[in-house]
């Protein structure tokens, strides 16, 4: 009589819970990562808020586990109880790897809550127990300079994990994936090729007519990284449409990420402040020119950036008698010019 070998699947789940645009910039390489070094395996991924809405766009065949934003409230000690549902559900699921790839608290405390109860879990977790965390919150000792603080309250079984608080960026080595690459290949080990980011949408089609015989330009100015918004986007989208480019803008076009996508498909530069736009517009090969403003360009590694420049004292903060102080942030007119330079520049490069 011939024996029946049942051969069992491998079953993982991958975690990344922060935005949409970190699920683009990191979640989607390491999902795609796992699916080659475990074609066979089938593949879970847990995520956030419209993080869900980008993964299913991107890899509609990964089953995604999705936390609302009711699942995951404000409020410290909700948020802990509903994670803690989270883990039975988890529990019951069977999984025979659980790689957390997130940094902030909630997901580092499920990972560490699913470790002791015997789970298979690597990555980043709370370097304290549940039963002692617990402790501290029944007698309010728990410190919230621990909660809010990466390097406080996380450990990893990711060995070069460490260097993630490190200035990376000024060192010699050059990241040009810009901070994924940085915190994959370096922190945790795993991709060691170029990041698969990318997203294939169909290009918005009111755009892509414009584009078949004009420019077409981004601008991505709802949210910035650096502390402070870019003061002066209406005048830089009025100063492009003398020229003649078709420009639209986040802040007067708020779209859903497919529709953003979409848009971003059918344009030829986005200008953005240091934000996930980025990533959105590297996801469907769109050229991005970062106004740089207070921040870092080797994080984000745009096609083009304007140079860094110190806060701007009248826009980054909110005091009486500041708008005394003059604006140091990149002015509208040399923005043109930069946009200008940019669109020569890939001529160049397209003749060559």
């Amino acid at each position: 009589m011939n024996e029946l070998v049942e051969s069992k699947t491998e079953k993982v789940l991958l975690v990344r819970m922060l935005s949409s645009a970190d699920v683009c910039a990191i979640g989607l390489p390491v999902l795609r990562y796992f699916q080659k070094t475990l074609p066979e395996a089938e593949l879970h991924f847990l995520t956030f808020a419209d993080g869900a809405e980008l993964i299913k766009l991107a890899e509609p065949r990964v089953q995604v586990k999705h936390i609302t934003e009711q699942q995951w409230p404000d409020d410290f000690f909700l948020a802990m109880e509903s994670f803690l549902g989270l883990a039975e559900e988890i529990i019951g699921e069977n999984y025979s790897k659980i790689v957390n790839l997130d940094t902030t608290f909630m997901p580092c405390f499920l990972a560490r809550f699913l470790s002791d109860a015997g789970e298979p879990v690597s990555g980043n977790y709370l370097n304290m127990s549940v039963r002692q965390l617990l402790h501290q919150v029944q007698d309010k000792s728990l410190q919230a300079d621990y909660v809010n603080s990466t390097q406080a309250f996380m450990a990893s079984s990711f060995v070069n994990m460490h260097r993630l608080h490190s200035r990376w960026w000024q060192y010699e080595t050059v990241y040009e994936g810009g901070y994924p690459e940085y915190y994959l290949s370096r922190c945790c080990g795993l991709v060691d090729d170029k990041l698969e980011q990318s997203i294939v949408v169909s290009a918005d089609k009111r755009l892509a007519k414009k584009a078949k015989d004009k420019k077409v330009i981004g601008l991505c100015f709802a949210q910035s990284d650096d502390g402070y918004l870019y003061p002066y986007a209406d005048r830089l989208k009025k100063l492009l449409e003398q020229k003649g480019y078709v420009v639209w803008s986040d802040i007067e076009d708020k779209q859903d990420i497919r529709s953003l996508l979409k848009m971003l498909s059918a344009t030829d530069l986005m200008v953005c402040k240091p934000s996930g736009n980025r990533w959105y517009a590297q996801a469907v090969a769109c050229a991005t020119l970062l106004v740089s403003g207070n921040s870092e360009p080797a994080l984000l590694m745009p096609e083009f950036a304007t140079d860094p420049l110190s806060p701007c004292m009248q826009h980054s903060v909110s005091q009486d008698g500041i708008a005394a102080v003059d604006c140091n942030c990149d002015k509208p007119e040399d923005l043109v010019e930069s946009i200008e330079s940019v669109f020569i520049h890939i001529k160049d490069q397209q003749d060559e």
